[in-house]
């Protein structure tokens, strides 16, 4: 297994999701494929985590107890942080979604997470390969 992704080091990334189910499932799934991934269960430690790592991509569950996705989001971008964020949720809610599209991320997937899916948009935004759909 190759760290080495289009002459950089492994890409990073954070999960951030209050399920623990769904982070641990998450990290495995990419680790298996070459990533470096970190897990939070809410804001406050996905700040820190972010600030530290610095991540590639950050997968941001909208609805968390802390805080949610949005107000996340919001907060990250208010101090300068431009990380690409990929939103994932179990709802659909089209005023949310506008919102995080207006805050700039990259796309939504919604839960329960179908491994195709997830595994397809990730990689692309980590591997930042334009010829992939």
């Amino acid at each position: 297994m190759s760290g080495h992704r289009k002459g950089r080091c492994m890409s990073k990334l954070l999960i951030v999701d209050d399920e623990i189910d769904i982070r641990e499932f998450a990290k495995n799934f990419f680790k298996k494929r070459g990533v470096n991934v970190f897990t939070a269960s809410g804001g406050g430690e996905a700040f820190e985590i972010a600030a530290q790592e610095h991540p590639d991509l950050i997968l941001l569950d909208v609805r968390m107890e802390e805080m949610t996705g949005v107000e996340f989001l919001r907060k990250m971008r208010e101090q300068g942080n431009h990380t690409k964020v990929i939103m994932v949720s179990g709802i659909e809610d089209e005023e949310i979604v506008e919102e995080a599209k207006g805050l700039g991320i990259l796309g939504f997937i919604h839960k329960p997470l179908i491994l195709g899916e997830l595994q397809k948009v990730v990689m692309k935004e980590l591997e930042g390969d334009p010829a992939v759909d």
